[in-house]
């Protein structure tokens, strides 16, 4: 489960319009999502609040052997108008799973950004500020995000401790998206390591859309996905997309890359969607390949095969996402007696509700109708992991454990428990 910090920065880029999907980076987040999740472990409290729409903190206390701790403040010149509760806050926002992909959307045009007072430009670009210091280690982290237009993005990452080498590290990193295709670069200075990655995207250009104002765009685009255009015999409504990643450290005088490809069906798509990737790495040899599949509304299943082509070495992961749903409301106790006798409620004088309850189905709308999720995850050497993640009343809770079903003596490898409260 996300924290609260991470949630907010989410929010961040929704609101300022920045698609994470269309990067390299996100080319396998829903095997990540539904693989690699962390378990908790040992107990662990986050109490954080979103003191006003520009202003959020987080306090966090754990005990893992040793009692630890941590203060998170973020700043957003973007007012963010959005659920802060853990009450209210959506799961499926909180808990990221099978990851749809959604149509690409034309950028935003750069006058739309420009706000004039008297004769001058009073704008500013959206800025989110976020600090993060880690007791008892003093172990500091920083982030700093700023929209420079309306397909560029700045991304500086810093952390500063006593533990490394130079005393901290820098990356930054400059992303440029206009929906056919993003490129990012990026600099370390912790190795003066050098990088450049891309994401294309086969098939229409969303910037062939006719530049018009930002709700006229919305509504062309909500029109394409509720009526889609035909597709040729044997089309596939899915897109399918291509990176490259390459990178090079100046000091160690070391390179390397990967190379990926993606296949994903889209919300036009009638059957179940799914998502497909390849991944390769020729230097160290490694080939990955994903299948999920998002098999009904509450099902998600994805599976992973890892190859070495140097040393043959082979690994296989099978996961599984269960959403539980909410019991509808019970019906009236008489129900079974007008059923049986064939009566209609309206000659009786006990008043009859109705006999089903609608839970809300709308995607916006789809987490009134779900509790909690449990995760799970097999290795090819019998390694267990099991998440159980909901909330209870006001706060969010996530419990998990980690077996290896080879060892007898110690299965058990770690077993956590995570709660949290928002305000």
């Amino acid at each position: 489960m996300l924290d609260f910090m991470d949630y907010v920065q989410n929010c961040f880029y929704y609101s300022s319009n920045w698609n994470r999907d269309n990067s390299y980076g996100s080319l396998t987040a829903t095997a990540r999502a539904l693989l690699d999740f962390d378990t908790p472990r040992g107990i662990r409290l986050n109490v954080s609040s979103l003191s006003s729409p520009n202003f959020a903190t987080s306090y966090t206390f754990g005990s893992v052997g040793i009692v630890d701790g941590s203060l998170s403040y973020l700043y957003s010149s973007l007012p963010l108008n959005i659920p802060s509760a853990s009450s209210t806050i959506p799961l499926r926002h909180l808990i990221h799973g099978y990851r749809q992909l959604q149509e690409l959307r034309p950028p935003d045009q750069p006058w739309w950004w420009e706000i004039w007072h008297e004769g001058k430009r009073v704008d500013r670009k959206a800025t989110l500020l976020y600090g993060h210091l880690h007791l008892p280690t003093s172990y500091l982290s920083a982030l700093y995000l700023r929209r420079l237009s309306p397909t560029t993005l700045l991304k500086l990452s810093t952390v500063s401790s006593s533990s490394l080498p130079s005393g901290g590290a820098i990356l930054a990193l400059l992303s440029h998206d206009v929906g056919k295709y993003s490129v990012e670069g990026l600099y370390n200075t912790d190795s003066a390591l050098l990088g450049v990655r891309g994401l294309y995207n086969f098939g229409s250009d969303p910037r062939a859309l006719p530049p018009l104002g930002k709700e006229e765009t919305s509504l062309i685009i909500k029109s394409t996905t509720e009526n889609p255009p035909t597709t040729i015999a044997g089309g596939l409504n899915g897109r399918f997309s291509a990176g490259l990643e390459l990178y090079y450290g100046l000091l160690n005088g070391s390179g390397g890359m990967s190379t990926g490809i993606r296949f994903a069906t889209l919300p036009r798509h009638t059957g179940f969607p799914y998502t497909m990737t390849l991944t390769l790495n020729p230097l160290m040899g490694n080939l990955s390949s994903t299948y999920a599949v998002k098999a009904g509304p509450s099902l998600a299943l994805c599976s992973r095969f890892d190859f070495n082509v140097y040393s043959y070495e082979s690994d296989l992961q099978v996961g599984i996402e269960l959403w539980r749903r909410r019991s509808p409301p019970p019906l009236n106790s008489l129900d079974w007696v007008y059923r049986k006798l064939q009566v209609s409620p309206w000659d009786s004088d006990v008043p009859m509700p109705k006999l089903t309850a609608s839970l809300v189905t709308k995607d916006g709308d789809e987490d009134t109708a779900t509790s909690g999720v449990l995760k799970a995850r097999l290795t090819h050497d019998w390694t267990i992991g099991l998440l159980w993640e909901g909330r209870a009343k006001e706060l969010l809770y996530s419990c998990g454990v980690n077996m290896d079903l080879k060892r007898r003596e110690r299965m058990f490898r770690g077993v956590g428990v995570e709660v949290g409260y928002s305000s």
